[in-house]
């Protein structure tokens, strides 16, 4: 069963950092895109990064490039979303995602993904 459990979230002011982890467990990174998705309140879910490391095609939704980067820890199964000069925009929940699709990252972004966490709540206060 594929499982992903996100923490890292709380509150920050604008400019500053966190970095959110993604636990995962139940699939194999090499088999599945992996991405991080962000709804802030109100509005519709939007993918903001999606990875496939078999591949090592990224995309990242303009919003966050320069800012925003993914990474993962292969030995602990965990993937990183690095958030830097955070605005108060990028406040809500932020979702860590997968999908074995062999599809461009960029459709599994914007179409989304078939696997989802929970989430955990980003609050930037300006």
């Amino acid at each position: 069963e594929v499982q992903l459990v996100e923490s890292g979230g709380g509150l920050v002011q604008a400019g500053g950092s966190l970095r959110l982890s993604c636990a995962t467990s139940g699939f194999t990174f090499d088999d599945y895109a992996i991405g991080w998705f962000h709804q802030a309140p109100g509005k519709v879910r939007e993918g903001l990064v999606c990875f496939r490391y078999s591949d090592g095609s990224t995309y990242y939704a303009d919003s966050v490039k320069g800012r925003f980067t993914i990474s993962r820890d292969n030995a602990k199964n965990l993937v990183y979303l690095q958030m830097n000069s955070l605005k108060p925009e990028d406040t809500g929940e932020y979702f860590c995602t997968a999908d074995p699709k062999e599809v461009k990252v960029s459709a599994l972004c914007f179409y989304g993904m078939n696997y989802w966490g929970k989430g955990t709540l980003v609050t930037v206060s300006s």
